[in-house]
């Protein structure tokens, strides 16, 4: 290779994983931003509700639209579409276009008719079993709340299209209107009550309902040239087909997913849902238990969602472009692993760190919220989560490699094996551990999957996925990661113990400078490559890559 080639390849490598690292900018600010304004709409909710089972049964109201959402919208149809109409974009932009109309149109009729079936057997159940105040109000917010799921399927659908064009901040808006909703309301009930009752759980209900029909007419708006409604589909059927059958198993690999987040649901609703015992013995939960698992989700999900998820929607649509240049592949593949890394590290340690301060900050002040006892119990969530963060953020985006390569089966298979695992964990840990037993279940349960997911990638890249660079990468994250959160537990460790509200504060917001200034000079220090690539400048991708290039 000629000095001019090997500088045109390596200006080409450096210009992808630079439109990598500027999409990730532009989602992990957006998702920054819903993700705080869903922290601001939990601790809102907490302040309503406070540890009560409205606040439960609102919770779980919210949690089942929200699941199928995952499921058909973001999660196995997103990872079946995306690919398909990534190609049929950068081959022929009309078939694509009939393509996206084919698919929103027929998820929109398929999750209507899903959603009057659901509707239809929860009023029977509502007239058939006995009365329950808890119960039955827990079954209504969810009959409520279930024509969420139809219209913010089809959002999510069109924020698949979005990324592909690479309109990531629009696409990733979604929850901004969600969580303004939500706020408004709660706000309006906090203006003028105290405690909140069964009319502010059908109001807030009602707003989650508005909020995604407003998310999926902004979408429309948005993709209007884009998405064009044609009775011609002949020219693509042949490409929906390929996309049903990639649809199954990725449906069934992270159906697997959602169903043991339900049981995570039923576990935690067992004393709303079924009663205070189970086959005989005094169950370990209360009615409180769904809600407080809840608000420590929030807190783990809170750096999740701004930079492990942010870095694996960024990465699909890539992945999906390069699927046919192995170089390329691996080489985007390898970055966002140690994207995921530089960020998901110190996460999992400060968070655990600052438990005790975070939860009482959040969920507890001027007297509203959750008692001293709750606030405990959450800390212990949390401290069952956090640990897991760094492997969250592989899962997805390796579970996207295999995607974007057609293989949907092996992890589908790694799916069904990690729930057996993870249905037996929680059902053995709530019994030492409480509601935390299922945080420590999912921290377990997401390791083990990171760590089968990475041994199995290597079949899916035509060199070593850990090479000399990405290994030595990971360990100098690893060492910053371990100074960073040993000077913030030396710093707490010696800190006066908190009294109240104003002592948490002041000992969290050391903890955040100093592990926000420690943990980047450690990097820095050691030469890690990971917080240059994140400045880049180079925008976003929205065609195909002009020139083939490897590293």
């Amino acid at each position: 290779m000629s000095g001019r080639d090997a500088r045109h390849e390596q200006e080409s490598h450096e210009r992808r994983h630079g439109a990598l690292a500027a999409a990730v900018r532009v989602v992990s600010g957006m998702t920054f931003l819903s993700r705080l304004g869903g922290m601001v709409r939990d601790v809102i909710l907490v302040r309503v509700f406070g540890g009560t089972a409205i606040g439960s049964a609102f919770t779980a109201g919210f949690a089942i639209p929200n699941m199928f959402r995952r499921l058909f919208g973001e999660g196995a149809l997103s990872a079946a579409f995306i690919p398909e109409y990534a190609s049929a974009d950068k081959n022929d932009p009309d078939q694509a276009r009939r393509f996206a109309s084919l698919v929103v149109g027929v998820l929109a009729i398929a999750t209507g008719l899903l959603t009057a079936v659901i509707e239809l057997a929860l009023l029977i159940a509502l007239i058939m079993l006995p009365a329950d105040a808890e119960r039955d109000l827990s079954i209504k917010l969810i009959m409520l709340m279930l024509p969420f799921m139809p219209f913010i399927c089809v959002a999510a659908i069109l924020g698949g299209v979005l990324q592909v064009h690479g309109r990531f901040g629009p696409a990733a808006s979604g929850p901004l209107v969600l969580n303004g909703f939500i706020i408004a309301v709660g706000l309006w009930h906090l203006w003028h009550a105290s405690l909140g009752g069964e009319a502010t759980a059908y109001a807030l209900g009602a707003a989650t309902v508005l909020s995604g029909f407003t998310q999926a007419a902004w979408f429309f708006f948005l993709l209007r040239t884009h998405v064009t409604w044609t009775r011609d589909v002949a020219p693509v059927k042949d490409r929906a087909v390929r996309m049903l059958k990639k649809l199954v198993p990725v449906l069934i690999g992270m159906g697997t997913l959602q169903i043991t987040a339900l049981v995570d649901q039923l576990i935690a609703m067992w004393p709303i849902w079924i009663g205070p015992t189970l086959l005989g013995y005094a169950y370990p939960l209360d009615k409180a238990s769904n809600i407080i698992l809840a608000a420590a989700q929030r807190l783990y999900q809170f750096p999740l969602g701004v930079f492990g998820i942010a870095v694996a929607t960024a990465a699909f649509p890539m992945l999906a472009r390069h699927a046919d240049e192995p170089a390329a592949f691996v080489q985007t593949l390898r970055r966002g692993i140690r994207l995921s890394l530089f960020i998901g590290l110190p996460a999992s340690v400060g968070l655990f760190l600052v438990r005790s301060d975070a939860m009482p900050l959040l969920y507890r002040f001027g007297g509203k919220g959750f008692s001293p006892e709750q606030i405990d119990r959450a800390a212990d969530v949390l401290a069952g989560y956090a640990p897991g963060i760094w492997a969250y953020s592989l899962i997805h985006v390796l579970t996207r490699a295999f995607y974007a390569r057609g293989d949907t089966r092996t992890p589908m298979r790694v799916a069904l094996c990690m729930v057996a695992l993870a249905t037996g964990l929680n059902w053995t840990l709530i019994w030492f551990f409480r509601e935390a037993g299922l945080g420590w279940s999912t921290t377990i349960t997401a390791s083990v999957q990171a760590l089968v997911l990475s041994l199995l990638c290597r079949r899916q890249v035509v060199e070593r996925l850990l090479d000399t660079p990405t290994f030595l990468a990971i360990v100098k994250l690893l060492i910053a990661t371990a100074v960073m959160g040993f000077l913030v537990w030396v710093m707490l460790r010696y800190l006066p113990s908190a009294a109240g509200w104003k002592d948490h504060a002041l000992r969290l917001a050391g903890a955040c400078v100093l592990g926000g200034v420690s943990y980047p000079a450690a990097s820095l220090l050691m030469r890690c490559h990971e917080p240059r690539w994140l400045l880049s400048r180079h925008r976003a991708e929205s065609g195909p890559p002009k020139v083939d290039a490897s590293s």
